[in-house]
């Protein structure tokens, strides 16, 4: 009978080492979460929205940047020259910013305080203004600077998914 526990018990240690092989410490398994938003941005919430919305600027990458507008997404700036308010809808404004991404050697967007913010009861609809600092350094080695204010009006369709960005209002003088 000791035998026969013997031959067991060293089966059983047999497979216990080889399934236990099967599991690689160094490759982690699957997660519902999106990697990149510990270090982009978690855009299903508002501070993160706006971490993804820096980073895509900073990093010219529109492939950040167009996930985070509405397909019904609105543009709106003021034309001093005109005295008139220009609205650009997400196809123009995603020819223009790919185009901004495109010439500028470097970007730099900082956030700074909200103005003011109303978030709906359910959490999917919010109006907030806050304070930017942008500097562009394009191609041409011209400095563009501005601050200002943005009115970001951000929806979404439930209160765990990511937030979009259908309506913005600059709000800075250029």
């Amino acid at each position: 009978m000791t035998g026969r526990v013997l031959a067991i018990s060293s089966l059983v240690l047999f497979l216990g080492v080889w399934f236990s092989g099967c599991i690689n410490p160094f490759a982690p398994g699957e997660s519902d979460e999106d990697p990149l938003d510990d270090i982009l941005g978690d855009p299903t919430t508002i501070e993160g929205f706006y971490q993804r919305f820096e980073n895509a600027y900073e990093l010219r990458d529109t492939s950040l940047y167009g996930p985070l507008l509405h397909p019904d997404f609105e543009f709106t700036f003021r034309d001093e020259n005109e005295n008139v308010d220009v609205t650009w809808s997400r196809t123009e404004d995603m020819f223009s910013t790919y185009n901004l991404f495109l010439q500028a050697l470097d970007i730099q967007l900082h956030w700074s305080n909200f103005i003011s913010m109303n978030i709906n009861e359910d959490q999917t609809r919010t109006q907030a203004v806050r304070r930017f600092d942008l500097t562009v350094l394009l191609e041409t080695n011209d400095l563009l600077r501005t601050d200002g204010a943005a009115s970001f009006t951000l929806v979404r369709p439930d209160s765990t998914d990511p937030w979009q960005l259908i309506r913005w209002r600059d709000e800075s003088e250029i």
